[in-house]
C-alpha cells in the first residue's frame, strides 16, 4: 500500500508506524462561586504555562536554533497578552465559571476570530493559540504531557503535530515523520526539516486497504496502520505500507548509499571550489545564529554569504541594543577567522514580524512594509544596526548588505547613513574598517535596473526565493498557489543571466543565496552564468563543492 504526500525533509526511513496519541482534554463547564479562587487558578497554571515554554525554548535552541526556537519565544509573549487574559478574566467574573472553561472559551473565540482574517500569518497564529493555551488547560486539569517513548525506529504518523509537541517528542528512535495536516511551510514541517528526519505532510491516513483490497475509512488515523512495517520516502513524497523484501532491499541500499555519499563528501573538506577548468567559486554558507556558525565551520565553509540579521530582532520584547547586536557580529567575525561575512540589514516585515514594531495591518504583507523600506523610515533603529556592525567590522572580515531594493534612490540614501555612521565612530574613536556594501536582487525592478544598480555598490546577492514569487505572482507561503511557485521558470533563468552580465559589465560581483544555488541541475548553469559567490545552507557547502569540482 503506497500513500502519496509531499516531502519537507528528503531521506529515507525504514521503520515500525507509531500513530502519535496526545493527552486530550474534555472541558466541563461548571458553575463556581469563588471567582476569585478560579482566576488565581488560571494565573498560576498560566505562569506554570510559561515556565513550560521557557524550558521548550531552551530545549528547541540546542535542536533547531535560533531562527526556529522563536516560535516559543512568540508562544511566551502570547501567555502575557492581555487580550487572552482580559477575555478569561471576563468569562469567570460575569458567568461564574470554572477556569478551565473560561480558557477553552477565549480559545474558541480567538481562533475563530484569527481564521476569518485573509492575512496567512495571521490565520496561522490560530493553532499556535490552541496549542499554547491547551496546555494551560492541562495543567489546570492537572493532566500530565504524554511520554511518547519509542524502543525501536517508528515512523510517527499523526493529523498535525505542534511545535511544542515535536520538540517534547524523545527522538531517539524516530526515524520519520508523516502528518496529514497539508502545509509544507507549517511550523511542524519546518521543524522536522531542521532536525533533518524524513518527514512528509499532506498524507491522506485515514483509509486502510489490506492485503485483500478491503478498504476501512475512519474519521480519524486508520488504527490499522499502527505497528505495520512502513518506508517514508521523502524524495517522492511516498509512505510505503507493508513493503515487500524488495523494497526493503532497495531502501536499505540507498540508505547505505546516503551514508557512503556523506563519507566522501567529508573527504573534500579543505578542497579549493574550483571547477575542472579552473574557474574559482566563493562558496558561502547562510547562517541565522551560532549554532549555524559553528556548522558552516564543520562543513568548511569558505564564509557566510548571508547572515540573517533579522533574527536578532524576532521572538523579543524590545529592539535589540547597540550593544547587544555588537556582541553577536563581533563573535560571528571572530570565530568565522577572517572569513568574509556578509551581514544583511534586518528584512523583517511580511512574513517575519516583530511584535514591538506596530506596522499595521495590510493586505499584502509580502508587497509590503518590509526590508530596506523600514529601515529608511526608521533611521535610529537603522543607525542602531549599522553602528554595530560597524564596529564589529574591526574583529573580522564583514560586509554589509541591503534587502529588498527597487531603486537607485534606496541604494544610495542607505549609503549616505552609513557616511555618516562612520563619521559619528570616528568622532568618538571607535575603530571600524571599510566594509564591502552590497544589496539584494530580489525584486524584478531590481533586476531591470542592475546595470545601473551595479555602479552604486561593491556586490550582489541575488535572493531567488522572493525574485521568483515577485515574478510568478505567486506567495510562496500559500498552500493554494503552491504548485505554481517555480524557482526553475525560464522567467527567473533569463533574470539571473542579464543580472550577472550587468554586473559584471560594471565591475560588480555577483552572489546567490535563494534555494537554487543547491540545486544539482542548476549550479552547472549558475557556472555557465557567471556567477562569482554562491551561498547555501552549512549542510550543502560540501555537496555543492562537489558537483562544482566536477564541472568542465
Amino acid at each position: 500500500m503506497i500513500l502519496k504526500g509531499k516531502g519537507v525533509c528528503s531521506g529515507y526511513a525504514i521503520g515500525r508506524i507509531s500513530i502519535y496519541s496526545r493527552a486530550e482534554t474534555r472541558v466541563v463547564r461548571r458553575r463556581c462561586k469563588d471567582v476569585e479562587a478560579e482566576i488565581a487558578r488560571f494565573e498560576e497554571a498560566r505562569q506554570a504555562a510559561k515556565v513550560e515554554y521557557e524550558k521548550l525554548y531552551k530545549k528547541a535552541l540546542d535542536e533547531v536554533g535560533n531562527n526556529n526556537a522563536a516560535i516559543f519565544r512568540a508562544d511566551i509573549v502570547m501567555l502575557d497578552d492581555m487580550d487572552y487574559i482580559e477575555s478569561v478574566d471576563n468569562i469567570i467574573r460575569s458567568q461564574h465559571v470554572n477556569a478551565e472553561y473560561a480558557v477553552a472559551n477565549t480559545i474558541d473565540n480567538f481562533a475563530k476570530m484569527l481564521l476569518k482574517l485573509e492575512d496567512d500569518y495571521i490565520r496561522d497564529r490560530a493553532g499556535d493559540v490552541r496549542d499554547v493555551f491547551n496546555r494551560v488547560i492541562a495543567i489546570l486539569s492537572m493532566e500530565k504531557n504524554p511520554g511518547n517513548k519509542y524502543e525501536e525506529p517508528v515512523i510517527l504518523l499523526s493529523s498535525e503535530l505542534t511545535p511544542s509537541e515535536i520538540v517534547r517528542l524523545d527522538k531517539t528512535n524516530i526515524v520519520g515523520f508523516v502528518i496529514s495536516e497539508n502545509n509544507s511551510n507549517s511550523h511542524a514541517a519546518i521543524l522536522s526539516k531542521s532536525l533533518n528526519i524524513p518527514s512528509l505532510v499532506g498524507v491522506d491516513l485515514y483509509g486502510y486497504v489490506d492485503s485483500e483490497g478491503q478498504i476501512s475509512l475512519h474519521d480519524e488515523i486508520a488504527p490499522e496502520m499502527e505497528g505495520r512495517q512502513a518506508i517514508v520516502d521523502g524524495y517522492s513524497g511516498r509512505l510505503i505500507i507493508d513493503p515487500d523484501e524488495d523494497d526493503i532491499k532497495l531502501y536499505k541500499e540507498r540508505i547505505k548509499k546516503e551514508i557512503r555519499n556523506r563519507e566522501l563528501l567529508d573527504t573534500l573538506k579543505g578542497k579549493e571550489t574550483i571547477t575542472m577548468s579552473g574557474k574559482k567559486i566563493n562558496l558561502y554558507a547562510n547562517i541565522n545564529n551560532e549554532k549555524d556558525v559553528a556548522q558552516a565551520l564543520i562543513n568548511d565553509a569558505e564564509g557566510a554569504g548571508l547572515y540573517r540579521s533579522e533574527y536578532l530582532y524576532m521572538g523579543k520584547d524590545e529592539e535589540p541594543t547597540e550593544e547587544e547586536q555588537f556582541a553577536v557580529y563581533r563573535m560571528v567575525a571572530e570565530n568565522m577567522g577572517g572569513r568574509k561575512v556578509i551581514i544583511r540589514t534586518a528584512d523583517i516585515g511580511a512574513d517575519k514580524r516583530v511584535g514591538y514594531l506596530s506596522f499595521g495591518e495590510e493586505e499584502n504583507p509580502a508587497l509590503g512594509y518590509r526590508g530596506i523600506r523600514i529601515s529608511l523610515e526608521k533611521p535610529d533603529m537603522f543607525k542602531t544596526q549599522l553602528r554595530a556592525i560597524y564596529r564589529a567590522s574591526y574583529y573580522g572580515n564583514i560586509a554589509i548588505m541591503f534587502p529588498l531594493i527597487t531603486s537607485i534612490d534606496e541604494v544610495r540614501e542607505a549609503k549616505k547613513i552609513t557616511e555618516e555612521i562612520r563619521k559619528e565612530l570616528d568622532a568618538e574613536g571607535y575603530p571600524y574598517k571599510n566594509c564591502e556594501i552590497g544589496i539584494m536582487i530580489e525584486t524584478p525592478a531590481a533586476v531591470m535596473i542592475s546595470d545601473l544598480l551595479a555602479k552604486e555598490v561593491d556586490f550582489f546577492s541575488i535572493g531567488t526565493n522572493d525574485l521568483s514569487q515577485y515574478t510568478l505572482a505567486v506567495d510562496r507561503t500559500n498552500t493554494k498557489v503552491e504548485k505554481y511557485y517555480n524557482p526553475y521558470h525560464e522567467a527567473i533563468l533569463r533574470q539571473l543571466k542579464l543580472t550577472i552580465d550587468n554586473a559584471h559589465a560594471n565591475g560588480c560581483r555577483v552572489g546567490i543565496c535563494g534555494e537554487i544555488a543547491a540545486n544539482e541541475k542548476m549550479i552547472p548553469y549558475l557556472v555557465e552564468y557567471g556567477i562569482d559567490d554562491i551561498s547555501v545552507s552549512p549542510s550543502n557547502i560540501l555537496f555543492v563543492r562537489e558537483i562544482i569540482r566536477k564541472i568542465q
